[in-house]
């Protein structure tokens, strides 16, 4: 669903204009950053996708081990 569509109240740069950065959600807070979603995915949708992919690359790279001195 389009974030259009959601009530005033619940769009993240409404509700972070209201309340503050701090009642915002880690998604919610990144699609304020992206400003639009893509076809089939608004910016909340891919807000939430963003932090699993950075996890997933932080969890790749953790368990190398470095061999620079």
């Amino acid at each position: 669903m389009s974030i259009r569509n959601w009530p005033d109240g619940e769009r993240p740069r409404e509700k972070l204009l209201a309340r503050g950065g701090s009642v915002l959600s880690d998604a919610e807070l990144l699609a304020v950053f992206l400003g639009s979603g893509r076809r089939g995915q608004n910016a909340v949708d891919l807000g939430r996708a963003l932090p699993g992919a950075a996890c997933l690359r932080h969890s790749n790279s953790a368990g190398a081990t470095s061999t620079r001195k």
